[in-house]
């Protein structure tokens, strides 16, 4: 049998963890905004006759003893935003000593953790050169396990393709909503154009940048030939102190844009290796970036 993503210990850390918003979003998915809902909650807001088909449990019974009538209560709520996680399943992510996907996966069955706790929807949405089948879970902690054994499930493939999946993910999901987007954004187009995208369409973002520590500081020297591990072309090139250098500048750099564009879109940006275990940057970085809270 597999072993799980995360042990209960962890799960049971995660219980006191909330997924952090900051806009305020329109409608139905209102943010912080409060909306009149019939059903349970926190302040009691209005009474309204029973028709077939509502829940019982909101029955005002004492009123049912004096006025032989039934009438529902009715609450205020504050409505839910969707919290769609995008993880990449691309082959780049299967690269490094410390495979970027299986610490993609736990990030991600962490996030949905947190989520289902609190009773947010929560839609896991793979994507590589396209958005593949997803699996959408609410209602509670109880739906964890089949969200994990998805995750579990999930499996590389394909070259990324960002710019096509933004669009095809603002078509499949109309409605705005808080994207958590889990990738090492290695891709040969250029990445700050479909993030852009994805905030122009009103989805607010939570990038969270995956990388290999060779990934950023190459360890090899000599003559190297490099394979791409999602074309498959091969390059020759010479590999010495200077080279890693320049290629460590290079990788920060392409590192800084994506945390500059989630920032000007009002977003949030988080870089982690995967040699920082997974329970420290929940509890680490993730925390002090206030994506989780």
């Amino acid at each position: 049998m597999p072993e799980p993503l995360l042990d209960r210990g962890f799960l049971e850390r995660l219980e006191r963890l909330t997924i952090q918003w900051q806009n305020s979003l329109p409608g139905l998915v209102g943010g912080h905004n409060t909306s009149r809902f019939a059903g349970s909650g926190q302040e009691f807001l209005d009474h309204r006759q029973f028709h077939h088909g509502d829940d019982l449990r909101a029955v005002n019974w004492r009123a049912f003893l004096r006025l032989e009538k039934l009438f529902l209560k009715m609450f205020q709520l504050e409505p839910r935003i969707p919290v769609r996680l995008l993880i990449d399943i691309s082959k780049s992510m299967e690269t490094g000593q410390l495979d970027k996907f299986h610490y993609a996966q736990k990030l991600a069955a962490a996030l949905c953790y947190v989520g289902l706790v609190r009773l947010d929807s929560i839609c896991l949405q793979p994507f590589s050169g396209k958005l593949h089948d997803a699996f959408t879970a609410s209602g509670g902690r109880h739906r964890f396990t089949p969200a994990m054994t998805f995750l579990s499930g999930l499996e590389t493939t394909g070259q990324t393709n960002f710019l096509e999946c933004s669009r095809q993910f603002c078509s499949k999901y109309p409605q705005r909503g808080l994207t958590m987007v889990i990738s090492d954004f290695l891709d040969d187009r250029d990445c700050e154009k479909p993030i852009q995208y994805l905030a122009d369409f009103g989805h607010e973002l939570i990038l969270l940048q995956v990388w290999a520590d060779e990934d950023r500081e190459p360890p090899w020297e000599g003559e190297l030939e490099l394979e791409d591990a999602e074309t498959g072309q091969k390059v020759e090139l010479a590999f010495d102190n200077d080279a890693r250098a320049q290629y460590t500048a290079a990788f920060d750099a392409h590192a800084d844009l994506i945390r500059k564009v989630a920032e000007r879109n009002s977003g949030r940006y988080l870089g982690v290796p995967t040699s920082v275990p997974i329970e420290q940057a929940i509890f680490g970085p993730l925390v002090r970036s206030g994506a989780v809270a």
